[in-house]
């Protein structure tokens, strides 16, 4: 049984339900962040994070950042492409909106690829799209949290490789690692971006990432100056080099607290076969999209391979408003999300079936928000 206070459980698609082993190393003491105990930590902390992301390369290079996963944007506009580069951004919801954003905000020309709400971009508009101008990266939103569509990365990688060979597949996966897999190497992703906050299981405050040895390399032969100071992987990569290694080093001080909270957070994932802890997100997924389909709601993702198995976005019955059905909830102690996607936010409400809520045998909270779903739409008048 859990030792945190009661509370109503958190199922929203980030932050998270947390475990408490994460919360009591969130109370770590204070200790330096060049101390030997901590590199040591930081170091173990990095080698986990190339098993969560399957990646035996060593060309490769895991990044822990103090910030959002927002700050991993910045990262690839600062660092991938230069003033004037060209970046196509594949759209399935509110996030690819603002990643479009970030890229011009440094000088670089975003061209987005739209899908219909609830769908993707199908790879035969994508080969077009890379045949009509040379991009110098390309990025797809695994998960997005504003509709739950979830994009499918093998083939897609694939067709990059084979149409456009220098481009780098960029994936913004803030709401799918840890519940969604990934084959960093095999796939051939150049960067996966991530937080902390969501299926990884921590608390809220570090921009994680993995870049491949080919993105490296393009950083290094960068014609001008990166275009941020705290983001440069002039000044990140060496430390995080020399923290793996296992050696003292500083640029920005890191939170040790937070850094112990995600060493126990992927101690715990990697303690049993990843590939278990994505078919309980999967089984968990199924389970609530058909209570769904059986209350007579409908998902903005309609095909089954669009859809996300750490989240799921529900239309509301017509006359059913948001506020109503999430205070509802509330006062069955269960909290879910609004909608985000600007063109339809007061319609549908979102659902996030991540980490421990999943994971942990004696949590009931899948089956918890469900009932009180039910229950909840039945007393603002909706008939099953």
């Amino acid at each position: 049984m859990s030792n945190q206070p009661p509370h109503p459980a958190l199922l929203i698609p980030g932050p998270i339900e947390f475990d408490d082993a994460v919360l009591q190393a969130m109370s770590h003491y204070s200790e330096s962040h060049v101390s030997a105990p901590f590199v040591e930590i930081f170091g173990e902390t990095l080698s986990m994070l190339r098993k969560l992301f399957q990646t035996a390369d060593p060309a490769s290079q895991p990044f822990v950042i103090s910030g959002s996963g927002t700050l991993g944007w910045d990262q690839v506009a600062a660092n991938l492409v230069e003033p004037g580069d060209e970046a196509l951004v594949l759209h399935t919801g509110y996030f690819a909106d603002s990643f479009a954003d970030c890229f011009e905000t440094y000088g670089v020309k975003a061209t987005q690829l739209k899908a219909p709400i609830g769908d993707r971009p199908q790879l035969d508009e994508i080969e077009t799209a890379l045949k009509e101008k040379q991009y110098q990266v390309l990025t797809v939103t695994h998960v997005d949290t504003s509709t739950g569509v979830l994009s499918e990365l093998k083939a897609l990688s694939e067709l990059v490789h084979r149409v456009s060979p220098e481009t780098l597949v960029i994936v913004d996966g803030v709401c799918s690692v840890g519940c969604e897999e990934i084959m960093f190497d095999n796939w051939g992703l150049d960067v996966v971006l991530t937080a902390s906050q969501k299926a990884i299981g921590c608390p809220a405050g570090l921009s994680i990432l993995m870049v491949s040895g080919r993105a490296i390399e393009r950083f290094k032969a960068r014609r001008t100056r990166p275009t941020s100071y705290f983001g440069s992987w002039k000044n990140w990569l060496p430390i995080m080099q020399n923290y793996e290694a296992k050696k003292p080093s500083y640029f920005a001080t890191p939170s040790p607290q937070l850094i112990h909270a995600l060493h126990t957070a992927l101690t715990q994932i990697l303690s049993r076969p990843l590939g278990q802890r994505f078919a309980d997100h999967r089984a968990a997924s199924q389970k609530i999209k058909k209570a769904v389909t059986n209350l007579g709601l409908k998902q903005l993702a309609t095909r089954p391979e669009n859809q996300a198995n750490g989240m799921t976005a529900v239309y509301l019955p017509e006359g059913v408003q948001a506020p109503e059905i999430l205070s509802s909830l509330m006062k069955k102690g269960v909290i879910f999300a609004g909608g985000l996607h600007k063109e339809i936010a007061t319609k549908y409400i979102r659902f996030g079936h991540m980490g421990v809520s999943v994971i942990d045998p004696n949590r009931q909270d899948v089956d918890k928000a469900l009932e009180a779903l039910k229950i909840g739409l039945s007393e603002v008048g909706y008939k099953v």
